[in-house]
C-alpha cells in the first residue's frame, strides 16, 4: 500500500476503486473462500495423478472427482478417460458421478 492511502478507512471509494485489479487474499472465516482453497488443493492432486503413468493404488477420490468435474467443464474428455484407466474399476463403477462423466466422455469422444 503507498503512503497516499494510509489514513484512509477500508471502505473509502478511492481506495477500493484502486484495490479493485489487486489479488484477492481468501478470508479463512467465509465458506465460499474455503471451499476454492480445498478445490485448488485437491485440482493439485488430480494433476499429480493424471502425471503417473501406472495404475494409481493409493490416491484421493475426492482429487478424482474434483479434476474428472473441471476437466468436464474445459471439454478435455481424453483427461477422464486416461485417468480413470488408471484408477482401479470398481472404484468407478461404485461412484455414480465418476462413472457419469467417464461414460459421458468415452461417448464424446466417439463422435
Amino acid at each position: 500500500m503507498t503512503v497516499e492511502f494510509s489514513n484512509t478507512k477500508a471502505d473509502d471509494p478511492t481506495l477500493v476503486a484502486k484495490a479493485r485489479e489487486r489479488c484477492y487474499v481468501p478470508d479463512p472465516n467465509k465458506t465460499g473462500d474455503l471451499d476454492k482453497l480445498r478445490e485448488k488443493a485437491l485440482l493439485k492432486k488430480f494433476e499429480v495423478n493424471k502425471e503417473v503413468i501406472k495404475k494409481l493404488n493409493v490416491f484421493r477420490l475426492e482429487a478424482v472427482r474434483a479434476g474428472f468435474k473441471k476437466a468436464w467443464q474445459e471439454r478435455e474428455y481424453a483427461v477422464i478417460v486416461a485417468v480413470a484407466d488408471k484408477i482401479p474399476n470398481n472404484v468407478l463403477e461404485k461412484d455414480p458421478k465418476l462413472l457419469m462423466w467417464y461414460d459421458q466422455a468415452v461417448t464424446r469422444m466417439g463422435e
